[in-house]
């Protein structure tokens, strides 16, 4: 009888990562976020298992775009009623709703099953440096696109 012993909760553990999206391109921010909320960057990765980290992203409202897109890039939503075609404009979003352009890029980049909406509810996105009371929770931060531990001290409030 084999004594080995699947993957644990302790395997599993879910941590809190940090992401500064001023200056950073939306689309490699996307893709980074989307890897960690996948659980790709863990040894343990399987894909029919959801085993990705929480994300908090900060600065929400001063990420770019290469090129042409701020001019190009349409958001368009139906809301099912004839006629009901919505088109909003990059420019107009992030002057509205900055968070919403970083979510749908990142519900583009993971995969289309079962497990999207519950990765992306993990996707907590904030318009301002201020991430009010997750900054207790958060062990990770991404400073210039690698992964560094994030020192905790407990004397800050």
């Amino acid at each position: 009888m084999s004594q080995a012993v699947g993957n644990t909760a302790l395997a599993y553990a879910r941590v809190w990562h940090q992401v500064d999206a001023s200056e950073r391109v939306l689309g490699k921010l996307a893709e980074r976020i989307a890897i960690v909320l996948m659980g790709k960057h863990k040894p343990v990765y399987d894909p029919g298992v959801d085993c990705g980290d929480y994300v908090v992203v900060s600065n929400a409202r001063k990420v770019k775009v290469t090129g042409k897109k701020a001019e190009q890039l349409v958001y368009r939503h139906h809301t099912m009623f004839p006629g009901g075609l919505k088109e909003i404009k990059y420019r107009d979003m992030m002057a509205k709703k900055p968070d919403e352009i970083i979510r749908q890029a990142v519900s583009g980049m993971l995969p289309k099953n079962k497990l999207r909406e519950r990765r992306l509810e993990r996707l907590r996105i904030f318009e301002d440096e201020d991430i009010g009371a997750f900054r207790h929770n958060i062990l990770k931060r991404w400073e210039d696109g690698t992964l560094k531990t994030a020192f905790v001290d407990p004397k800050q409030p």
